[in-house]
């Protein structure tokens, strides 16, 4: 839109968040939506009835998120493709209006094995194409019919992979035109390193999708990412509250009194300043619910900006406590968290 343009609408106050739902730009051109809706279901105890991740997808799209992060572990795919083609076929978006992630599984590590995930990712979602596919982890799982395959001690059961023959296996997809652009997750420094130095590499991680909130701030980590010039996405940004390993002692930052201090000067709540904490720092961020209205009021975060004093305040608050640190995996030659950043 030109500028002339921009303005007149402006006056004409049809200019909204849908409109500005402001983007960042990867390696490969492509315009990254800066909020996006998160579809992990989380509770197991409270196992979202199939249609519900479907009619929250709908209502986010609806509402004019154009971005959707989904992943093959999340077991919901099937349900988000249904949502995605309906509001196609209702003619809110097209395909090429939205920006739809997902996550290359564990127990698929194995070169020959990754293309087959991909395209069963894409037949469920019930597209020909991703925005952008990550390698969920770091580490392989033995393939096999168990997403966490584990010994008679309850330890998950490795794959002797290596991420770098996987990521070879990730940049023929983009070849074959299956997906856009290929990224990592939860990958640390190191393990980043060993990727942009692998010989005869052919499309560097456009993306980094990692855990960070104002109890996990990653400075080190970011800063290294953004250096190679790797988008950062932040996951869990509201501490992921309904996570079925949570202890009571654990840490809650939507409870924390000295966020909710802060959203009441803006006139806003915790999950909104928690959504715009990462966004002041250059990152995407993926919120996610499946209750129509908390999925309204965390886009509602495009009207209002944190002062740099509430910024510093925020990252005060880190205390390197994950949600999501998979400690059953700990053991892994290729866990990231032993590592600093």
């Amino acid at each position: 839109m030109h500028a002339g343009a921009h303005q007149s609408s402006f006056r004409l106050g049809l200019w909204n968040a849908a409109d500005m739902a402001s983007h960042i730009v990867l390696y490969n051109g492509a315009k990254m939506p800066t909020v996006g809706l998160g579809t992990w279901k989380g509770n197991k105890r409270l196992k979202s009835p199939p249609g519900k991740v479907t009619e929250a997808v709908k209502v986010a799209i609806g509402l004019g998120y154009r971005h959707i992060d989904c992943a093959h572990v999340y077991q919901n795919e099937n349900e988000v493709g249904v949502a995605i083609q309906e509001k196609i076929k209702e003619q809110v978006v097209k395909r090429e209006d939205l920006f739809i992630v997902s996550k290359l599984w564990s127990t698929y590590h194995e070169k020959n094995l990754v293309k087959g995930a991909c395209k069963n990712t894409l037949s469920d979602l019930k597209l020909d194409y991703l925005d952008l596919y990550l390698v969920h982890w770091p580490f392989g799982f033995k393939p096999g019919g168990a997403l966490f395959p584990l010994d008679a001690k309850g330890n998950v059961i490795a794959s002797d992979t290596d991420f770098l023959d996987t990521w070879e296996a990730m940049e023929e997809l983009v070849d074959e035109g299956l997906v856009k652009a290929i990224g990592i997750s939860n990958f640390n420094h190191l393990q980043i390193e060993r990727i942009l130095n692998k010989p005869g590499l052919r499309y560097k991680p456009a993306v980094n999708q990692i855990e960070c909130h104002p109890y996990l701030t990653q400075e080190k980590l970011i800063q290294y990412c953004s250096s190679k010039g790797i988008v950062l996405t932040a996951y869990s940004p509201l501490g992921s509250p309904d996570r079925p390993w949570a202890k009571p002692e654990d840490p809650s930052l939507l409870e924390d009194p000295r966020i909710k201090a802060i959203a009441d000067k803006y006139n806003k709540t915790t999950a909104q300043v928690l959504i715009r904490f990462p966004m002041q720092r250059n990152l995407v961020v993926i919120p996610k619910s499946i209750a129509p209205e908390r999925i309204a009021e965390n886009f509602q975060v495009f009207d209002f900006e944190l002062s740099s004093e509430d910024m510093a305040t925020l990252l005060s608050y880190n205390r390197n406590w994950r949600a999501c640190a998979l400690a059953n995996c700990a053991s892994h030659k290729d866990y990231p968290f032993h590592e600093e950043f």
